[in-house]
């Protein structure tokens, strides 16, 4: 199993116990930091930076999130109301299918709407048309398939054979572009410049011709921008060469990379025994508070690990057999009571937790790293597992 990358960073100093627990606990230091870092490579390549809600949605964060992009982009009708509401700039949406009630108040909402294929733009065509003769103002996007893999993981492959997302752009056709103002392209999955480059060198040749009548170029999302080996130099010559042979906007949609290195998980030990090994159970869920870690799979680096020390499965509170976290190893084997962390949790887990078994959800916390002001921002309660059922 892959293991996301993260470092402990300011984390290694933050006192757990200040918290209670279950816990996500978000640096707003670090978010400002990678933030600081998309606005330079948008400022410096003249894209546009919107945040992907769908990886980190923390809207607490949206006054900051506004001072650094330019806005946000939404999976459906529902975070499209939560960007008006919360955040600032421009409004992107896309999803690979609507419905016809939602879609009237998507466009009402959004600055650009995105569909997935021709046939989808032709039999919403009256919508649209009823949209702008009540005075609303958007463009209209059309999602490509490359049809070109990067992705490491074939769940996580935008372009895998069967894919549902993007019409294949094999099949494209200069008609299809027909009252087309740009194209969303995203066939990443948290990953470097490289993917990128070679995904777009064999894409612009399918294009030729075909972009005279487009004002823009979205190449979604997926980016780890922030990472620190990131070539961001050759990202900004990309997107200005894009930009300039094809007199586009250029638009990039990164979201873990907001979140990336920024939160932590935090848990407390509920008890241990020896089955074999020694396990330890915690009130973290891997089923219900990181999926990733079953649906990835992938191991998440637990906060002050050691390398050679007392190996210990720690798994979730859950009846699942299969709610195991992972083995880590201890200095010394944790006791009933003693607080763990798991890193680089703001992004995705945050906006995957669910109430399975009714176990109940971390609470979410903001502490600046720089400051060391903490605010508990959310707690949930028995009613937020009642009220979702009936």
């Amino acid at each position: 199993m892959e293991t996301k990358a993260a470092g402990p960073g300011a984390f290694a100093r933050f006192d757990l116990s200040r918290v209670p627990s279950p816990c996500f606990v978000v640096d707003a230091a670090a978010v400002r930091s990678n933030l600081a870092v998309l606005q330079d490579v948008g400022d410096r390549s003249g894209a546009k930076v919107l945040l992907a809600l769908k990886a980190f949605s923390m809207w607490s964060l949206g006054d900051l999130v506004g001072d650094y992009l330019d806005g946000t982009c939404a999976s459906g009708l529902w975070e499209a109301r939560l960007a008006r509401e919360h955040y600032h700039g421009h409004l992107t949406t896309y999803s690979p299918a609507y419905r016809r009630a939602d879609l009237p108040e998507i466009l009402r909402l959004s600055d650009s709407v995105i569909f997935n294929a021709p046939d989808q733009m032709a039999r919403f065509a009256d919508l649209i048309a009823e949209a702008r003769a009540a005075g609303e103002v958007f463009d209209i996007g059309l999602r490509l398939n490359p049809e070109h893999s990067e992705a490491e993981v074939a769940k996580y492959d935008p372009c895998q054979t069967g894919s549902r997302l993007g019409f294949p752009v094999s099949q494209l056709k200069p008609e299809h572009l027909e009252g087309v103002d740009g194209l969303h392209i995203h066939a990443l999955c948290e990953q470097g410049f490289e993917p990128l480059e070679r995904i777009w060198a064999s894409l612009e040749p399918k294009l030729a011709g075909m972009t005279g009548g487009l004002t823009w170029l979205n190449l979604g999302g997926g980016h780890h921008i922030t990472r620190a080996d990131y070539r961001r130099d050759d990202l900004v010559a990309l997107v200005r060469g894009i930009s300039e042979r094809h007199g586009v906007q250029v638009y990039l949609e990164p979201g873990e990379a907001i979140a990336l290195d920024a939160g932590i998980l935090v848990g407390e030990i509920l008890d241990t025994f020896d089955n074999g090994m020694a396990v330890a159970i915690s009130d973290l869920s891997a089923t219900c508070h990181m999926p990733d870690v079953i649906e990835a799979p992938y191991r998440p680096a637990l906060l002050g690990e050691v390398a050679d020390g007392v190996t210990v499965r720690i798994g979730g509170p859950s009846c699942l057999a299969g709610d195991i976290i992972g083995d880590y190893g201890f200095a010394a084997a944790p006791q009933p009571g003693d607080r763990i962390a798991f890193l680089d949790q703001a992004h995705y887990s945050m906006v995957k937790t669910n109430t399975f078994n009714g176990v109940p959800l971390p609470a979410i916390a903001l502490w600046d790293s720089e400051t060391d002001a903490l605010r508990l921002v959310r707690e949930f309660d028995y009613t937020d597992f009642r009220d979702r059922l009936s």
